[in-house]
């Protein structure tokens, strides 16, 4: 069931749905290129509201509890997510444990998502008769790493299939 109405993670453009698949469903090789993201902001209140100081003693002041702080100590020790980006690819995270493929030169057909992510496919369960969802290409998996490739992967340019699903 689309419980984004047709309107929700899918690129308007091509109507292709998002896809999402688990971080553990690629190989941990294909993971490396991602850039985490860390917060930045302030460390006693935790607000982002921070300004560029002129002082030469402090790089930031924190408007919301109005104290000073060195840039160092404004940033996160744990990520708050990831993205990635290429010339073939857009990917961010997706709750905590996931990717969500926002732009590939491939796809697959999945069943929805939902409600979890609303109208996005869902990649670890590829079905024929699913949803067209923008999916990794082969390169992302590795049958010997214990990560095969679990859908057919087609070319979103000529809609031609490049590799079948892993046996």
């Amino acid at each position: 069931m689309d419980y984004g109405g047709g309107v929700t993670n899918i690129d308007t453009k091509t109507g292709i749905r998002y896809g999402v698949i688990a971080l553990n469903s690629v190989t941990g090789d294909s993971l490396e290129d991602l850039e985490y993201d860390y917060p930045f902001n302030c460390p006693d209140c935790g607000n982002d509201s921070l300004v560029k100081s002129r002082s030469a003693q402090y790089d930031y002041f924190c408007q919301s509890c109005r104290t000073w702080h060195m840039e160092d100590d404004c940033w996160g020790e744990e990520s708050n997510g990831f993205h990635f980006e290429d010339s073939e690819y857009t990917l961010v995270d997706c709750l905590d444990t996931n990717i969500m493929v926002i732009k590939s030169p491939y796809y697959t057909h999945a069943r929805f998502c939902s409600p979890c992510v609303p109208g996005a496919g869902d990649l670890d369960t590829p079905d024929e008769d699913g949803v067209k969802t923008y999916c990794l290409g082969p390169d992302w998996f590795d049958a010997h790493l214990n990560c095969p490739l679990p859908y057919p992967v087609y070319k979103v340019e000529d809609d031609s299939l490049i590799e079948a699903a892993a046996a």
